[in-house]
């Protein structure tokens, strides 16, 4: 039967059968949680004695209660709309609009998305890449420091911790500094909801002192896609506007399908966590001494990659697999598709010169010596390359606040033709769904060179209008506006 004429159901009961080895989210990695099962009979709506998630009295309220002992939170709070929705909460709640809020530039196209709706200015954060695997550094407390003392009107700072790649900042410091000037600190950790269960998965932001801390459980752990948590501590945002807020961006429907899966998975730790992951990190160190002879590949902190060698990461989520192909004759997507049609093997990502595996807590023996056996193959087959300068890091100066330039009449144009224009849309690589330019900023020539180039790599990239690569929407110059628009 083609595929156009089956049901998603009937495809998706055929994969399920398939061999195919997940090393993408979710965590649960296709595997029965215990407890976990959801049939359609438990699928209910808010009736009697069950309780409702945005004015949690009963068992809801008492569930998510377990959720802020285990990982330390003042107050938790289930997310059915993932993190993304959790992440438009926190911005609204701590941030009024017209503020100034500091934030990473890798931070998720959902924080743009929080950006535009609250009308923010953002004073933006850029790490430099690391040498060896051209990803983003950690975010550096001085860094911060330094950003605020120049702008001390700043209402919120936002970081992600741990990025995509799992880079781990130094949320203590961060948060020290943030504290300092009574400024909240916020934390997308939507890859990081395992983190700081066992001393090789260290960390965990809440326990670092962040004032709101945003997960996603069905990344890294045995949750069901879509669910997510959040965590709120201290006194700099309020809880009532949290929640507010929260009931906002989420349904008013919330699945308990969904809300029974997270409290699985809240209650799977509690009593199997310190088994859970000496087991996993064990799996792991076996994949690091299967792999140690391999002469081309690389994979970041694994085989003969060590930690040392990345002075600008604070500390790194062992969870990622970060496969770099920079000093071969593959691409990261080339890596990435040779290892799904010769392998079965599906990765969760894939860039210009480095594509991601992710793991969890469900992986099997059997799938991480897949995975292991598959890159020695491969290994043999590659040569050595020089290493490929890595794409500048350069932010696009911007010309008009995100917000304005929404509302500004637009036109779309040959991206080749775009140069020193103003964007009018979000432009991204999916994932991670990072934008490469955000609306409202200028089209300049590190920005050009940048999308040549990741479309050389076979990296695709997206936009709201659907029209890049070939064409992008930029702002129309009105008699009001100039040539070029006002700078901010």
């Amino acid at each position: 039967m083609n595929n156009d004429k089956k049901t998603l159901t009937q495809m998706l009961q055929e994969y399920s059968q398939s061999n195919a080895c997940p090393m993408h989210m979710p965590g649960h990695k296709r595997q029965a949680v215990e407890g976990g099962v959801l049939p359609l009979e438990l699928d209910i709506t808010e009736i009697n004695g069950f309780d409702n998630l945005h004015h949690a009295e009963g068992v809801l309220k008492q569930s998510m209660k377990q959720a802020a002992i285990l990982y330390g939170a003042d107050h938790s709070f289930y997310l059915v709309n993932g993190s993304s929705g959790g992440i438009l909460a926190g911005i609204c709640a701590a941030a009024k609009p017209q503020d100034k809020i500091l934030l990473a530039r890798g931070c998720h196209k959902s924080v743009y998305h929080g950006l535009e709706l609250r009308q923010l200015h953002p004073v933006y954060l850029l790490p430099p890449l690391d040498p060896f695997f051209g990803i983003a550094q950690s975010i550096s407390p001085y860094e911060v420091e330094q950003q605020l003392q120049q702008h001390p009107d700043t209402a919120l700072v936002l970081i992600t911790s741990p990025t995509y790649e799992g880079v781990i900042s130094d949320v203590a410091s961060i948060a020290d500094i943030c504290h300092k000037r009574n400024i909240p600190l916020m934390v997308d950790e939507a890859h990081g909801a395992h983190l700081g269960f066992c001393s090789e998965f260290g960390g965990g932001a809440v326990k670092a002192g962040a004032d709101i801390v945003i997960q996603s459980l069905h990344k890294t752990l045995p949750s069901p896609t879509q669910t997510a948590i959040a965590h709120l501590n201290g006194d700099l945002v309020s809880e009532q506007e949290f929640c507010r807020q929260l009931a906002i961006f989420q349904t008013s429907s919330p699945s308990y399908l969904l809300m029974s899966g997270i409290e699985s998975c809240i209650n799977l730790l509690q009593q199997q966590k310190e088994s859970l992951f000496e087991q996993y990190t064990q799996r792991l160190q076996h994949f690091s001494d299967k792999i140690a002879p391999l002469q081309h590949l690389r994979v970041l902190g694994y085989g003969q990659d060590k930690p040392e060698y990345h002075n600008g990461f604070f500390a790194f989520d062992k969870g990622k697999l970060v496969l770099s192909t920079r000093a071969t004759n593959l691409t990261g997507t080339q890596l990435k598709d040779r290892l799904r049609e010769e392998y079965s093997i599906e990765l969760e990502m894939a860039m210009g010169d480095y594509a991601l595996a992710m793991t969890s807590v469900s992986d099997t023996d059997e799938m991480m010596q897949r995975l292991a056996d598959a890159l020695l193959q491969l290994d043999k087959q590659l040569h050595t390359e020089p290493y490929q300068l890595l794409l500048e890091v350069c932010l696009p100066p911007i010309a008009m606040p995100l917000y304005q330039a929404r509302w500004m009449p637009t036109k779309e144009i040959p991206l080749s033709d775009a140069y020193n224009q103003i964007c009018a849309e979000n432009v991204w690589a999916y994932p991670p769904g990072v934008p490469l330019i955000a609306a409202g900023e200028r089209i300049n020539g590190s920005l050009m060179q940048t999308v040549s180039t990741l479309l050389e790599q076979g990296v695709e990239l997206y936009s709201e209008s659907n029209a890049v690569p070939q064409k992008i929407r930029v702002v129309q110059h009105t008699a009001n506006s100039g040539e070029g628009g006002k700078s901010y």
